[in-house]
């Protein structure tokens, strides 16, 4: 077993779904006592959201590298980041480090053409959907990317920094992010990635019938695959 590097912090309640998914992946693959070989460098998301807001990306970049460099050191042998938004930096990361990254995006992308999409919508902070890193990364991939509203947008955000990142569910935001869901399968979806792993805290495929790519999952999914190959 290959031992799987993650950057985490961005936030914690996301690097915990992260370490119980890949260790829950382990058991199910391999059986036993056996679980996930993993080394994790924690960040303080106040730090890095501070630079963020002022877009100070290079900071941003030393910050999540050093962390990357210390996963490295400690045998890691390829890397995840836990997180979609500082994906921002991910060119930045890999290059810091001589171990490869799995990159969210790619991820994402080829699951959805798996089902021969050629749209997809995505969901996340405001910050991950009205900016281009990663919906470019993603139509890369040949496939369109629908984002929400401005409004919608906002929602989603004081849902995720208000509530999720603090572990708070409820039905009324639920409801509302299926609302948006279900506009952007109206504007000609085939899917919807959830491209923030604390929604998968509140959105589930059985609450809506498009097909949903819960990032998080599908990113575990694929360390497993490389890790236990």
């Amino acid at each position: 077993m290959q031992i799987i590097g993650l950057i985490g912090g961005m936030s914690w309640e996301s690097s915990a779904v992260y370490y119980q998914l890949l260790n829950e992946g382990v058991t199910e693959r391999v059986g036993g006592l056996s679980s996930a070989k993993s080394v994790m460098a924690s960040v303080d998301f106040a730090e890095v959201t501070a630079l963020q807001l002022d877009e100070q990306w290079d900071g941003v970049a030393e910050i999540v590298s050093e962390a990357a460099r210390a996963v490295e050191r400690a045998g890691a042998d390829f890397l995840l980041m836990c997180t979609t938004a500082f994906h921002r930096v991910a060119e930045q990361v890999q290059d810091a480090v001589d171990i490869p990254l799995i990159h969210l995006a790619d991820v994402v992308a080829e699951a959805a053409k798996e089902h021969r999409l050629e749209s997809v919508g995505l969901i996340g902070t405001k910050f991950s959907t009205s900016r281009t890193f990663f919906t470019d990364r993603i139509a890369s991939h040949g496939l369109e990317v629908k984002v929400p509203t401005e409004e919608q947008q906002d929602l989603l955000d004081r849902v995720i920094y208000d509530e999720l990142v603090h572990g708070k569910v409820t039905d009324s935001s639920r409801r509302e992010a299926i609302a948006i869901i279900e506009s952007l399968w109206d504007a000609g979806a085939g899917g919807v990635i959830l491209g923030c792993t604390e929604l998968e805290l509140l959105v589930k495929q059985s609450d809506v019938e498009l097909p949903v790519f819960a990032s998080t999952s599908l990113h575990v999914k694929a360390a497993l695959d490389r890790a236990l190959a």
